[in-house]
């Protein structure tokens, strides 16, 4: 519906001749602005509402205990598989899980295993590359996630992240600052969206920008160009993977056909990889809307970690496929 609307907006409103560099640039951000900020909304409203009823203090205890053995970690990237977002659009479910009080390791397992364990790697890359590539990428995006989710717990960074998103009322604190009342059913629905869109206000902004950036790298920058440079079999290849794929902002279905003509180019298949998986689930876009809800501290962390990991995993599958 949203793809649909995005569509006669940019060609039959518009009148903008398709598959041009404008036309793509405009088509993406109506829908990435429109999808985006509809999950923010709809996000933020269900954890108000999780907030109010459910004791996220007793959630944030249960989940911390060690007797989990890393299965949290392992239930949030699990989650994020299912959630088959772009690195953008998991930010809205990012945020209510912060907001919740969720652990930000368990949170950060979720933010990176959503867009890097995708459609494309699921249902797509079993005809494109066989079985077993497909089985080792999913395992190790799933290594990864959990691996850097456990390494931003234990660095102890929820200093950096924004204080507003980290301080929630619970329901015994709301009805006090109503008299002592409880909320009439009226009240609460008031309650929930006003606690809701407050956070989803506080970071549209800045998803305009990110995606406003992303829509024009999207229209502008030819595929010809990635193909030409990372088809060499070179080891600093797989790291100028990971940085091109950086300022990049796509979603892993349309970063196929670059990947495809690369493969077929001679490019190594650990190589590849790397850089679909940078752009999926690190961006610039994403690094400009996450900057509002952490520090650059944290949000160097995060990329740091999950860049190193990527990287890794690029040379493992040249070496496996080399």
């Amino acid at each position: 519906m949203i793809k649909t609307f995005a569509d006669w907006l940019t060609y039959d409103v518009f009148k903008l001749a398709e598959h041009t560099g404008i036309s793509d640039g405009i088509n993406f951000f109506i829908y990435d602005t429109v999808k985006i900020g509809l999950l923010l909304i709809v996000v933020n409203y269900i954890m108000a509402i999780t907030r109010y009823y459910f004791p996220m203090e007793r959630a944030r205890d249960i989940l911390t205990k060690k007797r989990w053995y890393g299965l949290n970690y392992l239930f949030a990237a699990l989650l994020g598989i299912v959630t088959p977002f772009c690195s953008c659009s998991s930010i809205p479910l990012f945020i209510g899980f912060m907001g919740a009080g969720i652990p930000l390791g368990i949170t950060f397992a979720f933010l990176i295993s959503s867009p890097l364990i995708n459609e494309s790697s699921l249902y797509l890359f079993p005809a494109l590359f066989g079985i077993k590539v497909t089985f080792l990428y999913n395992l190790f995006g799933l290594a990864i996630a959990i691996i850097s989710g456990m390494l931003i717990q234990k660095l102890k960074v929820e200093k950096y992240v924004l204080p507003e998103l980290m301080q929630f009322k619970s329901r015994k604190q709301v009805e006090l600052e109503n008299g002592g009342n409880k909320l009439s059913f009226r009240q609460q629905m008031v309650y929930f969206w006003t606690d809701g869109f407050k956070i989803t206000k506080q970071i549209f902004p800045y998803v305009l920008l990110g995606v406003g950036i992303g829509a024009l790298i999207h229209g502008l920058i030819p595929a010809n160009f990635v193909e030409h440079y990372l088809s060499a079999k070179s080891w600093w290849t797989v790291p100028m993977a990971v940085l091109s794929g950086v300022p990049l902002y796509a979603n892993s279905v349309s970063v196929l056909p670059i990947m495809d003509a690369m493969v077929g180019k001679g490019a190594p298949l650990g190589t590849v990889l790397a850089f679909m998986t940078a752009i999926v689930t690190l961006s610039l876009p994403e690094a400009l809307i996450l900057k509002k809800v952490m520090r650059w501290q944290l949000l160097a962390i995060f990329f740091g970690i999950t860049t190193i990991g990527i990287i890794v995993m690029g040379y493992l599958f040249n070496v496996i496929f080399g």
